[in-house]
């Protein structure tokens, strides 16, 4: 697979040659490896193992409903109360972060309203925080610790 701008974990790898698995934690058990889940499980991981996120209220392959399409979100981060925060969406490494792609965010914060929305593709991430009030959105620096959002 691709070497990726985060840190290295402990892999579980199942399947076959010809239709390898990596292990998902959050949902606990196999799913098909792609380029998108390659960087979904090492972004994950990176968020808990480096970043204080608790893995409890991280929830991967979320379903939601715009109007009658199904759509699924990547990885949401939820509050105590099961409300969700962040959104994240992951390309795979090949695939441009642009516009395009934070459109497809934003489509699908228009139903969850978070406070975070990140894109990553594993090489580049991005963070911006929501501001309701001014009807914009602010491009952080960095990921932003647990304890910090």
């Amino acid at each position: 697979m691709y070497e990726l701008n985060l840190p290295k974990y402990e892999l579980q790898l199942g399947g076959t040659p010809q239709k390898p698995e990596i292990f998902d934690f959050l949902r606990r058990r196999f799913v098909r490896l792609t380029p998108e889940e390659w960087v979904r499980q090492h972004f994950v991981h990176w968020l808990i193992e480096h970043k204080g996120y608790p893995k409890g209220l991280l929830g991967n392959e979320i379903e939601l409903r715009l109007g009658e399409k199904k759509v699924r979100c990547d990885s949401i981060l939820y509050d105590a109360q099961t409300k969700p925060r962040m959104i994240i969406e992951y390309k795979a490494p090949t695939v441009a972060l642009n516009q395009k792609v934070f459109d497809q965010i934003a489509t699908y914060n228009l139903l969850l309203h978070v406070d975070y929305l990140i894109i990553s593709n594993g090489l580049q991430h991005y963070c911006c925080r929501m501001d309701y009030e001014k009807m914009s959105y602010v491009f952080l620096q960095d990921i932003p610790d647990y304890e910090k959002i």
